[in-house]
C-alpha cells in the first residue's frame, strides 16, 4: 500500500480529505435512516398518533437518501479524478524511467515485461484507487459507527453482531493468504503471454515459412492455460467471500429477529413490547450496515491482491537506479573535434563471468575511416555501444573529443554521433519524419537538409519515385519498406544531424554491393571532416578504411590498413580468403 499512496500529489491528498468529509456525511446520512424508521415503526404502532407525523418522517428519511445520493456521486467523481491522475503520474513516471535506462537494465526487465507494467499492471491499480476509495473510507467509518449506536441495545443482539464480524474477518484472511501468490504468479504469467504473443506477431513470416504454426500455438496454448489454470484457482478462493458474507449476513438477520422474538415474548407491558420491536427493527438495520461495510471490504480485497503485486512491480522499474548516468559537462572547448579514443579498455557484462572486450586501445582522428572486423560473437557491437554509453567501459576509458564519456551530459555526447543500428530502426510517420528525427542540439532540421541526406544515403531514386514522395508513409516498424530501404532511410537519419561522429553498425549489410561502393563514396565526398566508424562483415566494404581494427575473441589482433593486415595479420587474412580469391585480394 506504501507503494501506491507514495506517487500521490499534494492535490491528491487534498481530494482524498475532501473525500474523507464527504463519506463521513454519507454515512451520518445513511445511519440516520433506521433511527426515522424506528420513529415511523412507534408511530404507526402508537394509538392516537397523527398522519401527518409519518409522513414527516417519511420525508426526513426521503431527504436523508437523496442526499446521500449526491454526496455518493461527488464520492465516485473525486475517486474517479485521484485515480485518474495517479494512472497520468506513475505512466509518466515509468516512461521517463525506462527512457533513463541503459541497455542493461532494459534486458534486466524484458521488453514484455516493461509494456505489461505500463498498462496491465498501472490499470489494475487505478481500478483499486477508484473503488477502494469509496470503500475503504466508508467501510470503517460505517462499522465504526453503527456498531456505536447499537452497543446499548441489547448485550444478546451485540454478541451475535461481533460474533458475525469474526466470522467475516476470518473469511476474508483465509481468502487474501491463499489468493496472493496466486496473482503475484499471473502477473509474471501475463509477461510471459504478451511476449509469445510479440514473438509470433513479429516472426510471423518465419513461423509461415517453417510451417511452424503448431509448434507456436502449442507454445501459446501452455502459457495460456497456465494463466487461465491460476486465474481460475485465484478467483474461486475468492469467490468463497460473496456466499459466506451472503450466508453470514443472512444468519445475522435471523438470529437478530430470533433473539428479538424471545426478548419480546418475555416482555410484560405492550408499551415495553413496542419499544423492543422498534429497537429490534433499528439494530436489524444497523447490523446489516455492519455486515454490509464488510461485504464493502470484501470487493477491496478481491481485487486488492492484485493491485498490490502490479504496484510492486510498478515501482521496481520507478526505482530502478540506471547504471549510466549524466555526467556534468555540457560544451567542450580544448580544440580537440571528432575524435574518438580507447585506453586500454576492459567490458564485461553485468553478472557475466569472463569480459567480452580486453585492452582495447586505439584513436580515431577526426575525418579518419576507422572499420571494425571480426567473427561473429567477437564483441564488435558492444565496442561502438561503449562510444554511445549504451553500457560503460568496466576498466579503461573512452573518450570522444578527448573527454571521458562518463564526463558529458547524455544529450550533449549524443550530439555529437549519428548512430545507425546493426538492425535497422523506423517510427510510423513519413520519410521526412524518419530522417528529421530528434534534436542535433543545433538548428532545426530544413528541407534541403533532409534531401541531402537522402542523396548521401543512395535512396533519392526509390523516395523519389513514391506518390508522396518525402512524405510517403512508413508504418510502424518500417514494415512497409524492405530491408535495404529501412538501412539507407536509417543512414540518412544520420548524415541529417551533421555529427562530428558517425557510427555505422553492420549497417551496409542488406545493401547491394553497386549501392555499398555508390555510399561509401558519397560519404568520403560528401562527409570528408566527419570520423567515421564502420562495423562491417564484408572486405569490400571496409577495405579503403584509414585504419582497420581486427577483433579476435574480444580482443585486437591486428591493426593496420587493408595491404598491410593481409601480410601481417592470419585473422583477417582468414577473413579476406572467406570472401574474395587469392587473385582478386591481390589485384586490390
Amino acid at each position: 500500500m506504501k507503494g501506491i499512496l507514495k506517487h500521490l500529489s499534494k492535490r491528491d491528498w487534498g481530494l482524498i480529505a475532501v473525500t474523507v468529509l464527504l463519506v463521513a456525511a454519507s454515512v451520518w446520512l445513511d445511519l440516520k435512516l433506521p433511527d426515522y424508521m424506528a420513529q415511523i415503526t412507534t408511530l404507526v404502532q402508537t394509538e392516537g398518533s397523527q398522519l401527518s407525523e409519518v409522513i414527516t418522517a417519511g420525508l426526513k428519511m426521503l431527504a436523508c437518501a437523496f442526499g446521500s445520493l449526491v454526496v455518493t456521486v461527488a464520492v465516485i467523481i473525486f475517486s474517479a479524478k485521484v485515480a485518474s491522475d495517479y494512472s497520468f503520474a506513475v505512466r509518466a513516471k515509468l516512461y521517463d524511467s525506462v527512457e533513463s535506462f541503459s541497455l542493461n537494465e532494459i534486458n534486466k526487465f524484458s521488453t514484455a515485461s516493461l509494456i505489461t507494467r505500463s498498462t496491465n499492471d498501472i490499470t489494475q491499480v487505478q481500478n483499486v484507487i477508484s473503488f477502494g476509495m469509496q470503500a475503504l473510507i466508508k467501510a470503517p467509518i460505517m462499522a465504526v459507527w453503527a456498531i456505536t449506536k447499537i452497543a446499548d441495545k441489547n448485550w444478546q443482539w451485540t454478541l451475535s453482531t461481533g460474533i458475525a464480524i469474526v466470522l467475516v474477518c476470518i473469511i476474508l484472511a483465509i481468502c487474501f493468504v491463499f489468493a496472493l501468490p496466486r496473482f503475484k504468479k499471473i502477473q509474471g504469467l501475463t509477461d510471459n503471454i504478451n511476449r509469445i504473443t510479440r514473438e509470433n506477431l513479429t516472426g510471423l513470416r518465419v513461423i509461415r515459412a517453417y510451417n511452424a504454426e503448431n509448434y507456436q500455438k502449442n507454445k501459446f496454448e501452455v502459457a495460456n492455460e497456465e494463466i487461465t489454470s491460476n486465474n481460475l484457482t485465484a478467483h474461486r478462493i475468492m469467490a468463497i467471500m460473496i456466499p459466506s458474507m451472503l450466508v453470514i449476513m443472512n444468519g445475522l438477520a435471523v438470529a437478530v429477529y430470533w433473539i428479538g422474538a424471545y426478548i419480546i415474548n418475555s416482555a410484560g407491558m405492550i408499551q415495553e413490547k413496542i419499544g423492543l420491536f422498534s429497537d429490534m427493527v433499528v439494530f436489524s438495520a444497523y447490523a446489516m450496515q455492519v455486515i454490509m461495510s464488510f461485504m464493502m471490504l470484501n470487493m477491496i480485497f478481491i481485487m486488492a491482491p492484485r493491485a498490490l503485486v502490479a504496484s510492486k512491480r510498478i515501482n521496481e522499474v520507478i526505482d530502478t537506479k540506471p547504471s549510466v548516468t549524466d555526467g556534468d559537462l555540457d560544451t567542450v572547448d580544448n580544440g580537440i573535434v571528432g575524435e574518438v579514443e580507447f585506453r586500454d579498455v576492459d567490458f564485461k557484462y553485468p553478472d557475466a563471468g569472463g569480459y567480452v572486450l580486453e585492452d582495447i586501445s586505439f584513436k580515431a582522428k577526426k575525418g579518419d575511416t576507422v572499420a571494425i572486423i571480426g567473427s561473429t560473437g567477437c564483441g564488435k557491437t558492444t565496442l561502438v555501444n561503449l562510444i554511445t554509453r549504451f553500457y560503460d567501459a568496466t576498466k579503461g576509458e573512452v573518450l570522444v573529443d578527448g573527454v571521458n564519456v562518463k564526463d558529458y551530459k547524455l544529450e550533449t555526447l549524443h550530439n555529437k554521433i549519428g548512430y545507425i543500428p546493426q538492425k535497422a530502426v523506423l517510427f510510423s510517420g513519413t520519410i521526412n519524419t524518419n530522417v528529421a528525427f530528434g534534436d542535433n542540439g543545433k538548428d532545426d532540421y530544413t528541407e534541403d537538409d533532409v534531401k541531402r541526406a537522402i542523396a548521401i544515403a543512395q535512396a533519392t531514386d526509390y523516395v523519389e519515385s513514391k506518390p508522396d514522395k518525402y512524405e510517403s508513409e512508413i508504418a510502424q516498424g518500417g514494415s512497409n519498406v524492405s530491408g535495404g530501404q529501412k538501412q539507407r532511410i536509417s543512414i540518412a537519419r544520420a548524415i541529417c544531424r551533421n555529427p562530428e561522429i558517425l557510427i555505422f553498425d553492420d549497417s551496409f549489410s542488406a545493401l547491394d554491393y553497386k549501392t555499398d561502393k555508390a555510399l561509401r563514396d558519397a560519404l568520403k565526398k560528401e562527409t570528408a571532416g566527419t570520423t567515421n566508424i564502420i562495423v562491417a562483415q564484408r572486405i569490400g566494404t571496409i577495405k579503403d578504411a584509414d585504419t582497420i581494427i581486427v577483433l579476435d575473441k574480444g580482443r585486437i589482433a591486428g591493426i593496420g590498413k587493408h595491404k598491410e593486415l593481409l601480410s601481417n595479420c592470419k585473422v583477417y587474412k582468414e577473413i579476406a580468403l572467406s570472401q574474395l580469391s587469392e587473385e582478386e585480394l591481390e589485384n586490390d
